[in-house]
């Protein structure tokens, strides 16, 4: 293994948290993170058409299969180190404070037409020059709701996250407006199309439903209790459609169902919707929606979605029947919206395991041949990888046994599905002796609390008593945490290794249902509120062992990992610790590649933006952030510069400080 010493610069206007609060605002994140000749390495697949401009980034995951990589190469190992800041756009949209207050900026930028297009979390829309950073012009999502909607989005401009927006072009070229669209989702549930070159509302555009300029999940069935949720993550396009997914309350047993769909990119005409709740089960259950990132496969005329659990999570007394299109990959046929073929990747889930972000359709070198193939990671640190014509495991899974619920009222599922001939990402395991402790009181608090508690491994399910959730329902796995390199044969991913504590306790009837958070709120329907923490211990640190954060590679061919290193650094007791321990970063976002040989990432608690060396993990650069960049950065050139762009706006939950910022990186001017 690797364990690089990072030269992380802190930047200046940073406000930290400390201790306990510090890290359970990281954890309340989650929920609120691809054909060669025979013999050669396998090579990146350009999408047909407009898109195969290398020097752009089109879509969340630069290609529509989300690969997370860049074809170019300007910036290499040889000249990575001479990285300077190229430009700064600030947009004014972010508020500083805590969870519910504060900002939080995971946008994914796109660049397409020489413009940088980005969302902010005061549900705005920004295009910059991608060679300057200056502004061209910007949409006002909120202030284009009309009717029900504007209601909804309520008098108080309050902030929400976007982690992208989606873009898409008509086939044939033409001047006329709208000809090129910008998609974004909101917080209520509508979907705007916006002019990509003028940024005007395009009328066309849902003007059946009443509501020019944009359409809304809510003018159709929601099938459920409660209202749908809006969209924190992009839309994604398959042809002339437009696909959205939408939120749930997966805290009520029977949640609006997590419908998925897809609208004409021009007049927003519904052409089909995905329910993954079958019909007998919707006055029973909901959600299994899709809240992460997706990726489409146009050639085949599918689209991947990552589906969540059913609900209510942590508890499935009430939901005993089958839901194989939960906690699932499915892929659906872009004509009819139907399920071409899924596979469930937790079965019953009691865990919060849902998917946490898209499938990776790559093209992988594998027992000498090269694959077409979906890699999907997960919260649980495993990696599935399946044919991505006929869903089969490319690596072999085994039903294998796990802990049984205590519950009188539950019934875990007997097995569940865990690939083989793959490493793991993430750590799985944890033994009473390796707990962590900065000081020895700490360690004992630690060792009382896992005596006090069951667990029994992975899969350990909630109790009466309390359970140690290990991974944690943050991951593991979260959204945008893998990229795959081509020419390498490597796919690099990011782990989070932190815990929780949780405990199902009787609802009183009548009684006040407490605090509402990612890990304490009731389950409505059920006889049973959740109550849960990050397993800290009481000077602020992880129970689990270090790093706290890693990113990895493996070889998508043996399955072996090729390295792994500690990422980022943590700031606790108001000090950042430094990173010779190598115990890492609670992280949310992830890396990408490039041809040039590196990995750009940041995502960590720290206000860094780094570049490893693809194929050993060592650190060669760090640019300083304003905020901390928790998110994905993308890279395209304009003009005779590759540039790196990330928002580094920060993370109000997870107490970072917060900012306005997208940075953007280049080397200086005339280099080669």
């Amino acid at each position: 293994m690797v364990f690089p010493v990072a030269g992380a610069r802190t930047a200046p206007r940073s406000s930290p948290r400390e201790g306990r609060s510090l890290l359970l605002a990281v954890f309340l994140v989650a929920g609120c993170l691809l054909l060669a000749a025979a013999g050669g390495p396998a090579q990146a697949q350009e999408p047909a058409g407009p898109a195969r401009n290398s020097g752009e980034w089109r879509n969340f995951g630069r290609d529509p299969g989300g690969s997370q990589h860049s074809p170019l190469a300007q910036i290499n190992r040889g000249n990575v180190a001479r990285l300077e800041l190229a430009w700064t756009h600030r947009s004014g949209d972010f508020a500083e404070g805590e969870f519910g207050v504060g900002s939080t900026q995971q946008a994914v930028p796109l660049m397409v037409n020489g413009l940088v297009y980005f969302c902010t979390p005061f549900n705005r829309v920004f295009a910059v020059n991608a060679e300057s950073g200056e502004e061209v012009w910007v949409f006002d999502a909120r202030a284009a709701l009309t009717g029900a909607e504007a209601e909804r989005a309520g008098q108080s401009r309050r902030p929400s996250t976007c982690r992208g927006v989606a873009y898409w072009e008509q086939a044939e070229a033409s001047s006329a407006p709208c000809a090129q669209r910008v998609f974004k989702g909101d917080f209520t549930g509508a979907v705007h199309a916006i002019d990509a070159l003028t940024g005007e509302a395009c009328r066309d555009f849902g003007e059946a439903s009443g509501h020019p300029g944009y359409v809304s999940h809510w003018d159709y069935e929601g099938y459920g209790e409660g209202e749908v949720r809006g969209m924190s993550s992009p839309p994604v396009v398959l042809g002339d459609l437009v696909i959205a997914g939408s939120g749930s309350d997966d805290g009520v047993a029977n949640a609006n169902d997590g419908v998925v769909r897809a609208f004409d990119a021009r007049s927003g005409e519904m052409v089909w919707e995905f329910n993954p709740i079958p019909p007998e089960q919707s006055a029973v259950t909901g959600a299994a929606n899709v809240w992460a990132t997706m990726s489409a496969d146009p050639a085949r005329n599918l689209v991947f979605l990552p589906t969540t659990s059913p609900s209510v999570d942590y508890y499935g007394g009430g939901r005993r029947a089958d839901l194989p299109l939960a906690n699932a990959v499915v892929a659906v046929d872009g004509a009819t919206g139907k399920p071409s073929w899924s596979f469930q990747t937790v079965h019953h889930d009691l865990y919060d395991y849902d998917l946490p972000g898209h499938a990776l359709l790559v093209t992988i070198r594998k027992d000498g041949k090269a694959r077409d193939v979906a890699i999907q990671q997960t919260k649980t640190g495993h990696l599935f990888v399946f044919d991505r014509d006929t869903g089969e495991p490319v690596f072999p899974v085994e039903e294998r046994p796990i802990p049984p619920s205590g519950l009188p009222d539950e019934t875990a599922f007997p097995t569940q599905p865990i690939p083989t001939g793959i490493a793991s990402f993430a750590r799985q395991e944890l033994g009473r002796e390796s707990l962590f402790g900065i000081t020895v009181f700490d360690r004992d608090w630690c060792r009382r609390r896992f005596d006090e508690s069951r667990y029994d491994g992975l899969f350990t399910p909630p109790s009466r008593r309390g359970s140690i959730l290990f991974p944690s329902a943050l991951g593991g796995g979260n959204w945008g945490g893998a990229a795959f390199d081509p020419k390498t044969n490597l796919l690099i991913i990011k782990a989070e290794n932190l815990a929780t504590w949780l405990r199902l306790a009787p609802r009183e009837a009548g009684g006040h249902d407490g605090p509402r958070d990612y890990l304490n709120r009731a389950l409505r329907g059920t006889p049973y509120r959740v109550e849960g923490e990050v397993w800290i211990s009481p000077s602020g640190f992880p129970c689990t062992p270090p790093p706290w954060g890693t990113l990895s590679a493996i070889d998508m061919d043996s399955g072996e990992l090729r390295w792994q290193v500690p990422l980022g650094r943590l700031r606790a007791m108001g000090v950042t610790l430094p990173a010779a321990f190598g115990w890492g970063s609670p992280s949310v976002g992830g890396p990408i590649v490039t041809a040039g040989g590196l990995v750009f990432v940041a995502s960590t608690l720290d206000h860094n933006l780094r570049a490893l060396d693809l194929e050993t993990g060592e650190e060669l650069w760090s640019g300083a952030l304003p905020a901390p960049g928790m998110t994905v950065p993308i890279t395209y050139r304009a003009g005779a510069r590759q540039f790196v762009v990330i928002a580094a706006g920060g993370n109000a939950r997870a107490g970072t400080a917060q900012s306005d910022a997208v940075v953007a990186f280049a080397l200086p001017s005339g280099s080669d």
